[in-house]
């Protein structure tokens, strides 16, 4: 008598089925997914059929966060014993000239926060964070798990890339979102953010959901619905979170590109950084303090951050960090001597027709591609990033205009693409005969 073949309990078809359905997943349910798109059980199609399937049906809190603690444990858990420290990380939607973490981890780190940071590469618009940090000479990204856990001991920050024992599920699924027209849903957004978030070893996180012309989320009521449903998700796995909704329909600071946002993120640091892109630092700082109890209030917690810059600990601990990572630190004391710079550099002015006017506004988008033009970002995955190209002093809704002044400079290595950026630029910026109302950029905490 042959033997009785055996099955698995839950088949593919079975799962797909269910949600296809409208029916609330089970755990068990969603472990077999996420487990088929780990080990290969399941095949593309199925994973595929799945993902639309979630798109369409969406999931609850539950599933949520069943989902993302599924992916989270798909692979290791970065746990850091050794770090005493209230270990908090952050995490932004990504939007144009979004150079935060890169000044934001040594201010945080400064006040006594361990900040165990990893980010991602860019595709479309500009750089990522890690593209930025390549920028720096030397620098490297790519740590081993022991590596990033020894850095955290003895330094408290670290900013490196997902290593491939991170969330392995996420790297299949994503990949298939990306082809399957699923990147938009939410319950899938929020399990590829936060299971690789949460492998790090964190113990709180602060979300920085962005909205608008320049940001993956337009509208503001989907935006609050993606920050209301991560920050739940971190909290039914017991991680404490919150989430700051800001606006992202002009660039944020004046820079665009690599090596330029790494010289502004150092201007930051030096106390010189631009209005606008301190308000979103600052808010996501004291965010951070908060959670990690170092700070009982936000205006203590902004004090400290002030203090980290102004007596200079913030700026010693991003050399340090550079130093820990290979990086020339020269950057921090030079950087327009020590980071590439690009063979063409010419200004965008303004006309004779805009004098005595205003700025009315800097479309995002606009700008984002006049870097992408210049190399500053990647069309496909596979393209080399141009570091050294980009757009700096760029102009900020609501200034004054004279004729003649500057509203952006235009850096290029290719003199067709400097000519094509600075017209996509010019279009990029309008004019008002009124005074012009600067918009709120932090307008919401969750």
């Amino acid at each position: 008598m042959s033997a009785v073949p055996k099955f698995p309990l839950l088949f593919p078809q079975h799962v797909i089925a269910a949600k296809r359905d409208a029916r609330k997943l089970t755990r068990d349910e969603i472990d077999a997914f996420v487990r088929g798109a780990t080990d290969g059980s399941w095949a593309d199609y199925q994973l595929s059929a799945m993902l639309m399937a979630i798109c369409i049906r969406g999931m609850d809190t539950d599933e949520t966060a069943a989902l993302t603690e599924a992916m989270m444990n798909s692979g290791t858990v970065a746990d850091l014993p050794g770090v005493r420290l209230p270990k908090v990380d952050k995490h932004s939607t990504g939007g144009v000239g979004d150079k935060v973490s890169i000044h934001l981890a040594p201010m945080v780190a400064a006040c006594g926060v361990a900040v165990p940071m990893m980010s991602g590469r860019g595709l479309g618009h500009t750089g990522g964070t890690l593209d930025k940090l390549e920028s720096i000479p030397g620098f490297r990204v790519g740590l081993t798990l022991p590596e990033y856990r020894a850095q955290m001991e003895t330094l408290g920050v670290a900013l490196i890339g997902q290593t491939a024992e991170l969330a392995p599920a996420d790297k299949k699924l994503y990949a298939l979102r990306d082809v399957t027209g699923t990147v938009e849903s939410i319950p899938l957004i929020t399990g590829s953010i936060l299971s690789k978030k949460l492998a790090e070893g964190i113990d709180a996180l602060v979300l920085d959901v962005k909205f608008g012309a320049g940001a993956f989320m337009r509208e503001k009521a989907r935006a609050r619905e993606l920050a209301t449903t991560m920050v739940a998700a971190c909290r039914h796995l017991g991680k404490p979170a919150r989430a700051i909704l800001t606006a992202m329909n002009q660039p944020l600071g004046r820079a665009v590109g690599n090596a330029l946002e790494i010289a502004e993120c150092v201007d930051c640091l030096r106390g010189k950084g631009p209005a606008d892109l301190m308000e979103v630092t600052y808010a996501l700082g004291e965010q951070m303090l908060l959670l990690a109890g170092v700070a009982k209030t936000m205006g203590e917690a902004r004090a400290k951050l002030e203090n980290a810059i102004a007596s200079g600990a913030a700026l010693e601990k991003l050399r340090a960090l550079i130093v820990a990572q290979n990086g020339d630190p020269r950057v921090v004391d030079d950087p327009a001597g020590h980071l590439p710079s690009a063979k063409h550099q010419e200004a965008v002015v303004a006309s004779s027709g805009a004098a005595g006017g205003y700025v009315a506004g800097v479309d995002a988008m606009g700008v984002a591609l006049a870097a992408l033009r210049l190399g500053a970002g990647r069309v496909r995955a596979e393209d080399k990033i141009d570091h050294a190209a980009g757009i700096s002093k760029l102009v900020k809704a609501g200034a004054r205009v004279a004729a003649g002044d500057t509203l952006a400079v235009i850096h290029a290595n290719n003199e067709d693409a400097l000519a094509e950026a600075r017209e996509g630029v010019a279009r990029a910026i309008t004019f008002s005969q009124a005074p012009v109302a600067v918009e709120a950029l932090v307008t919401e905490i969750i």
